[in-house]
């Protein structure tokens, strides 16, 4: 029986070189709140959702042109491209599960000439009067980690018998990627799994992210990871 493959992965800092949200905000926010709001967020004292609105709350004034021009100086880790394609040609599931703001990822890809990928993030809307207005489409009220719920898509996009990848680096990939069969970390989630001992497999780029993947597409015995499996079902036990 052929073995089918999820893969979830995150945005900032993963597809693209820095993290996107945060760099817009320390280049066009109160500099002291916006270090003050982070600081919050990432020592749990804040959840995402209130982090983003204040993030937002911040920049007092920013047109459509002066955020289209700042986005465009940012990058897609050019290895992103060549596991896209990699995807592609093994009619792979994959989805790009965001903490971040759909307004830059559409720039960012289209950009980058990357088409038809489906992914889920939060809202950005630019008012007339210059006001980044965020909303929240995808949240879930138990989860403060992340404002789009990355755990939720993950149990909605991938069933028992499938085995599930996550690729992530950050902040709200921490509870999610606990769902995984295996997760690919870096930075601040590579230290998470260390702390909690969790499996991972350590990775720089998507390049060595894909030559893991191919073997375990030709590995003979797979096991699905226990503990992902034991927190998926107590999620379905909640209903």
């Amino acid at each position: 029986m052929k073995r089918t493959f999820k893969i979830f992965i995150d945005f900032d800092g993963t597809i693209t070189t820095q993290d996107v949200g945060e760099a817009i905000f320390e280049k066009f926010g109160e500099p002291t709140s916006v270090k003050e709001i982070i600081d919050d967020l990432l020592n749990d004292r804040i959840s995402a959702k209130d982090s983003w609105i204040k993030l937002c709350n911040s920049v007092e004034k920013i047109s459509p042109k002066e955020l289209d021009n700042f986005i465009d100086t940012l990058e897609i880790d050019p290895t992103f491209h060549n596991f896209y394609d990699f995807c592609e040609n093994n009619n792979f599931e994959y989805y790009v599960l965001s903490d971040g703001f759909d307004y830059y990822i559409d720039r960012l890809f289209s950009k980058d000439g990357i088409q038809h990928i489906k992914y889920y993030a939060n809202h950005l809307t630019i008012t007339e009067d210059f006001k980044l207005i965020p909303s929240f489409p995808y949240q879930d009220e138990e989860l403060l980690s992340s404002a789009n719920c990355k755990r939720n898509h993950i149990i909605n996009h991938s069933a028992d018998d499938e085995y599930t990848i996550y690729i992530g680096d950050g902040n709200s990939d921490k509870e999610t990627a606990q769902f995984c069969d295996f997760i690919f970390a870096k930075d601040d989630l590579l230290k998470f799994c260390e702390r909690e001992r969790i499996s991972y497999s350590p990775y720089k780029n998507f390049n060595e992210v894909k030559l893991i993947i191919e073997k375990l597409m030709s590995k003979k015995n797979l096991k699905k990871r226990h503990q992902a499996e034991l927190k998926r079902r107590e999620v379905y036990m909640q209903g």
